[in-house]
C-alpha cells in the first residue's frame, strides 16, 4: 500500500523504521517543524524527521495540519492509508479522510479506552496499573476515541520508569502497526468501537503532577517518581535548591512514632541512609539531580552535599489525592 507516515519524538521512530523495511514504505513522512531547543537555542530536528531524512524519503513539516498547501501536497501522493504515531498536532477531517482508505490508523501507548490523551504511559503508572500495551485504531474528532482493531498488552514491571517503559511500548507499538497493514492489505482489518464509559484521561503532563506532595504515601510517591524519570523528574525543594528525585523506594513504618512530619529528612536508621518522612511510610531516594546538575546516585551526591538530619524537604501542593 502507498503510505504516509506522521510522528515526531524517539518513540515514533521503531515504527518508521519498521514501515521502511515493510511492503508498504513511506511516500513521505509528516512531523511537527524543528524547534529551538537547550542553552543554545540551537534549532532541533525532531527524531522522526532525522530518520526520515537518513533514509532518503520527503519530509513535510507544516506548523499546522490545516495547511492548504500541506494538505495539496498530501493529495497529490495519492496514499492509501496514513500512519499516526505521536504526531502531536491536531488532524482536520480533510486530512484524515484524505487516503483511499478514508482514516489514519494510529498506534496508541494504552489498551483504549483506558489512558486517553497525551501522556498514557505516565498515567498507567501513575494509576498503579499493573498491565499496559497499544492499541491500534482509526482517528476521529474526539481524542483517541476512534474504533480499536488490534490492542496487545504488556506488564509494567514493578520497579519500571516511564523511560523504559516507553521504549518497550515503542517496540510493541511497530510490530502492532506493521500487523495492522499487512492485514488491510489483504482486506481482514476490522475495527470495534470502545466502551466509551470505561474511558479514563491522561492528560499532558505539567509541573503540577512534577511536584511532590510529602504528604501523600510512600507508595504513591514512589509512583510519581517512576511516572516522572527520566524527565521532568519528580521534583521537590532542598532549601533554595530544586531537586529532580529520579528514583526511590518505599519502606513501611509510623513516621509519627518517630516524631517526624511530612517532608523531614530522617537519618537515624542504623544504616544511616536518608529516609523522607510521608504521610504513610518513608521514601528513600536511590537517583537524584540538583537543577543543572547531573543524575547521581544518592550516595555520591550526599558525597557533595549533606542533607543532615531535620532538613525538611519541599510541601504540600503536589498533583492531588492520593489514586
Amino acid at each position: 500500500m502507498r503510505t504516509v507516515f506522521f510522528g515526531t519524538p524517539e518513540f515514533a521512530v521503531p515504527t518508521l523504521q519498521r514501515l521502511i523495511e515493510s511492503p508498504h514504505p513511506p511516500l513521505a513522512v509528516v512531523s511537527q517543524p524543528d524547534r529551538r531547543r537547550g542553552r543554545g537555542r540551537r534549532s532541533a530536528v525532531t527524531p522522526v524527521a532525522q530518520c526520515a531524512r537518513a533514509a532518503g524519503i520527503e519530509v513535510l513539516q507544516p506548523e499546522s495540519a490545516g495547511d492548504p498547501i500541506f494538505q495539496e501536497r498530501l493529495r497529490a501522493l495519492e496514499p492509501d492509508i496514513g500512519v499516526v504515531v505521536a504526531f502531536g498536532q491536531f488532524l482536520p477531517r480533510a486530512v484524515r479522510e484524505l487516503p483511499r482508505r478514508g482514516y489514519l490508523l494510529n498506534g496508541h501507548a494504552s489498551l483504549l479506552p483506558r489512558h486517553r490523551g497525551a501522556a498514557p504511559i505516565a498515567h498507567a503508572i501513575l494509576a498503579g496499573d499493573s498491565h499496559t500495551g497499544v492499541s491500534i485504531m482509526k482517528i476521529v474528532r474526539e481524542m483517541d476515541a476512534g474504533p480499536v482493531a488490534l490492542a496487545r498488552s504488556l506488564e509494567i514491571g514493578p520497579d519500571e520508569n516511564a523511560g523504559d517503559l516507553a521504549a518497550r511500548l515503542a517496540e510493541l507499538a511497530a510490530e502492532l502497526l506493521g500487523e495492522a497493514l499487512d492485514i488491510l492489505a489483504a482486506g481482514e482489518l476490522v475495527f470495534e468501537e470502545q466502551d466509551a464509559g470505561h474511558a479514563t484521561a491522561a492528560p499532558k503532563i505539567g509541573p503540577e503532577d512534577a511536584h511532590i506532595d510529602w504528604s501523600r504515601s510512600a507508595e504513591t510517591i514512589v509512583r510519581q517518581v517512576r511516572a516522572m524519570a527520566p524527565k521532568p523528574g519528580a521534583v521537590t525543594e532542598l532549601g533554595d535548591d530544586r531537586l529532580r528525585i529520579l528514583e526511590a523506594v518505599s519502606e513501611p513504618g509510623d513516621v509519627g512514632d518517630a516524631g517526624a512530619t511530612p517532608g523531614l529528612v530522617s537519618r537515624r536508621g542504623d544504616d544511616g541512609a536518608l529516609r523522607i518522612a510521608t504521610g504513610q511510610g518513608w521514601l528513600l531516594p536511590r537517583s537524584v539531580q540538583r537543577a543543572g546538575g547531573r543524575a547521581l546516585a544518592i550516595d555520591a551526591f550526599l558525597r557533595g552535599r549533606e542533607i543532615p538530619n531535620g532538613t525538611k524537604l519541599g510541601g504540600a501542593g503536589g498533583p492531588g489525592q492520593d489514586r
